[in-house]
């Protein structure tokens, strides 16, 4: 069956049970099931507009996310990176410096948060192709990292608030912080 149904590309919405349970290690990067999942993901993120999305988002517990910063509404100042596969990732070190940054999440719509991350990580994964990477990423891209990664720890971006002041309707965050 060649065709993906619209049922894969549901985001799962906040209360959904896969995103509060660990995701689990992928076994085989190369695998047929593996290689359609982060396609999948690829088209949802696409469809959705997001920064990045993590496979218990379409209901995939598995250790995948995608990175795909770019400028948008929500994020202008993104700088744009080509949809990147992250596979089985580890955080191997944190700056200690830590930035509060508005955040939101395909599975908690109409909210923001103001949240605190690491501005830098240096990081260890699997590629689309099974090879280990090693990279160290800034700002927003590690940012966003930090937030798929939360996915696949069971959390979402409100867990990670300071303080329930720091949480918006996206509708007053635009009012308020968007430019133009």
């Amino acid at each position: 069956m060649n065709n993906v149904s619209t049922q894969e590309y549901d985001i799962a919405q906040l209360g959904a049970p896969v995103l509060r349970q660990p995701a689990a290690e992928v076994e085989d990067i190369l695998a047929d099931e593996c290689q359609q999942l982060i396609t999948t993901m690829l088209l949802a993120v696409s469809q959705a507009g997001g920064v990045g999305i993590a496979a218990p988002q379409i209901h995939h517990s598995k250790r995948i996310f995608i990175m795909c910063s770019k400028p948008n509404a929500r994020y202008p100042d993104a700088p744009l990176m080509d949809p990147t596969a992250i596979i089985n990732p580890e955080v191997v070190s944190y700056s200690k410096e830590k930035v509060k940054g508005w955040e939101g999440c395909l599975s908690v719509p109409s909210m923001r948060g103001l949240v605190p991350r690491h501005t830098a990580i240096t990081v260890k994964y699997f590629d689309q192709q099974g090879n280990e990477q090693h990279k160290t990423f800034h700002d927003f891209v590690a940012r966003i990292f930090q937030h798929e990664l939360d996915h696949l720890n069971g959390l979402t971006f409100i867990d990670q608030l300071e303080s329930t002041q720091d949480l918006i309707s996206e509708s007053e965050w635009y009012k308020q912080f968007a430019e133009g």
